[in-house]
């Protein structure tokens, strides 16, 4: 939303000058008059009724050939309705956001090997939807058109999944997540659901020796929970629930201690956590591969599993951890959020800021690769300038191999192993910086009230990052449907300074009239070396203030 951000950088005079009018001095913010004042001067490209209402939008990249992108003609030429204009019938890889043509109001989504699930809070019968591989039936049994029989191995479109609600227009699901081969899905008043593949106990029930799991009509309730279930996560081959209660239980394998509960061994029934999490109320956990992370209400933060890549090097120096342990991480302060990969792990404090460590693409450059102690992510990585002084990250996910952040201004980040295109940025090389993720948008237009103010777009997502089998991402978005209202601001055009492979950053330039693109200009001879010393150390850019620096803000 590139008039939205241009609409905090004040008005806009064509001239030599980069900035003319109303500009605020650093350090200093604007009054209500100065704001007043700019807002007026807005230009207003199109108007709108005054009863447009916002639509949800869901977004699809990474690998399609296992049907997880939910598109038929990614996967089969001719399958499904006439592709849209200015669509290939038949793409392996859809390296950037793919606007997936649903009706339903998705309030979660999940990605796992493959697969993908979507839900909704809705209180019609129909309120899960699955799409992609299903060879283990973690997308539920979907009945074959040619013999009623049999089940789909694959399935290309959103496809309803059936669960055994005992109030099916009363319950709401809550969420869904995704493991390797298994899947859970959260309701509000009838416990959680699993389905998929059960092997070391994952789904919650008793481990059944040669269990056929294709075309399996096998959906296992799980409610004997002290408290009520209000967060699952699935890792590989494992599952964590979150009561209201604070406290933590775990299924599943748990040869690298990864269920948490003082042995190596296979768990087949949710069993509560102890260890240093005894007595402490849990607000939210996070896992992904082998590696577990728990965030208390005061701000701690604890980790147990996996430790093969420093995960938890802090606390022990085995590579296997089977209790919860504090992690001292002093520098950190007040963990809000967690993220756990298969190499690296992330951290939110309650200031917005990122901290990472683990092994693997960080965040930070080339350089940075391994680090057994959290280190901070620059916040103007992120957006953060002096024009944009209000900018925090509000949300982190990560992948096995891979990051993303979403900030309170709507903004989506992401880094890490761009395996078959998993980042959504356009291209195939493995990204070093957390970078802005450009979603396809309609702007449209008009007088948002004076009370309101467009903080770009308003991203509501439930971001699940999938393993390298499928790797690809689903980002949720409430945007601006073309019928509604727009403040459209100061417009402004890229200049983009190209500096290889990892690295890029966008700079506003001055422009009176409308967005265009046309007035950007390339800045070469710009070394990796240097870009990367610039931005980690605040220092100069070709002759141009710091605050300019930052990655894209802007389509």
């Amino acid at each position: 939303m590139a008039l939205a951000a241009g609409t905090r950088l004040g008005r806009r005079l064509s001239g030599p000058g980069l900035w003319r009018g109303h500009w605020t001095a650093p350090g200093r913010s604007r009054s209500r008059r100065e704001t007043a004042e700019a807002e007026a001067d807005a230009p207003v490209f199109q108007y709108v009724g005054e009863r447009a209402t916002r639509a949800d939008r869901i977004f699809v990249w990474g690998f399609s050939f296992s049907g997880a992108l939910g598109v038929p003609t990614f996967v089969l030429p001719g399958s499904g309705p006439q592709p849209r204009a200015g669509s290939r019938p038949r793409r392996r890889i859809q390296a950037v956001p793919y606007r997936l043509e649903l009706d339903q109001k998705i309030s979660s989504a999940a990605c796992g090997y493959g697969f993908t699930l979507l839900s909704s809070k809705t209180k019609d019968v129909t309120k899960v939807w699955g799409m992609g591989l299903n060879k283990d039936s973690q997308l539920g049994f979907h009945r074959s058109r040619k013999d009623k029989t049999r089940g789909y191995e694959y399935v290309l479109e959103p496809s309803p999944v059936p669960l055994p609600l005992d109030r099916p227009q009363e319950t709401q699901v809550l969420q869904v997540s995704c493991g390797r081969a298994h899947s859970l899905v959260l309701t509000d008043s009838e416990g959680v659901f699993s389905m998929g593949n059960n092997s070391y106990g994952q789904c919650g029930r008793k481990v059944v020796e040669n269990e056929v799991y294709s075309e399996s009509h096998k959906v296992h309730r799980m409610q004997d929970f002290d408290g009520q279930v209000v967060q699952v996560a699935c890792g590989q081959d494992h599952s964590l629930f979150l009561t209201d209660k604070g406290e933590v239980y775990s299924c599943g394998w748990g040869a690298d201690g990864q269920t948490g509960l003082g042995h190596y061994d296979i768990t087949s029934a949710p069993t509560k956590l102890a260890g240093d999490l005894a007595g402490v109320n849990v607000v939210q956990v996070a896992t992904c591969g082998d590696c577990c992370l728990a965030v208390s209400v005061d701000g701690s933060l604890f980790g147990w599993g996996n430790s093969e890549y420093l995960q938890l090097a802090s606390v022990t120096d085995s590579t296997q951890v089977n209790v919860p342990r504090c992690l001292p991480f002093s520098g950190v302060g007040r963990v809000k959020q967690a993220a756990s990969g298969g190499t690296g792990c992330a951290a939110l404090n309650g200031e917005g800021h990122v901290f990472v460590w683990g092994y693997g693409i960080l965040g930070k450059g080339p350089n940075l690769m391994e680090t057994a102690l959290p280190e901070m992510i620059p916040p103007t990585l992120f957006g953060l300038t002096e024009f944009n002084p209000g900018v925090q990250v509000s949300r982190i996910r990560c992948g096995l191999n891979h990051f993303a952040a979403l900030t309170n201004r709507g903004e989506l980040f992401v880094w890490g192993k761009n395996v078959r295109g998993c980042l959504g940025i356009g291209r195939l090389e493995d990204q070093y910086f957390p970078w802005r993720l450009q979603l396809t948008f309609i702007p449209g237009g008009g007088m948002l009230k004076k009370q309101q103010r467009l903080m770009g777009y308003i991203l509501r997502s439930t971001v699940h990052m999938p393993g390298p089998a499928s790797a690809w991402d689903a980002a949720i978005r409430r945007t601006h449907h073309p019928s509604s209202s727009l403040h459209s601001g100061p417009s402004q055009c890229p200049v983009l300074i190209s500096v290889g492979r990892w690295a890029a950053v966008q700079l506003m330039a001055a422009r009176a009239s409308r967005w265009s693109s046309s007035g950007g200009q390339l800045l070469e001879n710009i070394s990796n070396e240097m870009l990367q010393d610039q931005l980690l150390q605040g220092k100069d850019l070709c002759g141009l203030p710091t605050p300019l620096c930052y990655p894209p803000l802007c389509l």
